[in-house]
């Protein structure tokens, strides 16, 4: 595993975030990873958040509703996070190709339901949350102000074999 699974969160309390949001259409002519960096979540309309604040520089996981990443199957959107230091994202469902993007990628898309969801979010009047991922347990602990939740998360064995490896093109490296 090559990446860091945890760190502070970014909390995006709404359902339905498209790749549009994620990184506009606008950018998807750049030629690497790299140059997508600044533009993340550039087009994001939501009360509080801004693209361009601390609050996303600093984070290394996304905490968010159902739904997310639904739009168009682009790779960029994960791609995105991943030049953004953000290898975790936890929603209660995820639009399919972006799930499996983001596994592809060796990231995790994490799923939990909305009453655990709901404890998370309910964590960020302690304080600012921090989340770990114990990936071999499939268990999120989230912490703020001496408060903490421990909940359990699903993922299959190829899911959690890709993130592993760092991602598709090293699993099959490393197999084939």
């Amino acid at each position: 595993m090559k990446k860091v699974f945890g760190g502070a969160a970014l909390f995006l309390d709404r359902s339905d975030i498209n790749t549009d949001e994620i990184i506009p259409a606008k950018y998807l002519t750049e030629v690497t990873k790299e140059a997508l960096k600044p533009y993340c979540l550039e087009d994001l309309k939501l009360d509080g958040f801004d693209p361009k604040g601390e609050k996303l520089k600093a984070a290394r996981v996304v905490i968010s509703r159902a739904n997310f990443g639904c739009g168009s199957s682009r790779e960029h959107a994960p791609w995105v996070f991943e030049v953004n230091d953000i290898h975790t994202i936890i929603a209660e469902s995820y639009a399919r190709i972006f799930r499996q993007n983001m596994f592809n990628g060796g990231m995790l898309a994490i799923e939990l339901p909305k009453a655990d969801l709901d404890r998370i979010f309910a964590l960020q009047s302690a304080g600012t949350v921090s989340i770990a991922v114990d990936l071999p347990q499939q268990k999120v602990m989230a912490s703020a102000g001496g408060k903490s939740e421990t909940l359990h998360f699903e993922i299959s064995q190829f899911d959690k074999a890709l993130v592993e490896a760092g991602g598709w093109v090293e699993f099959a490296d490393a197999r084939y």
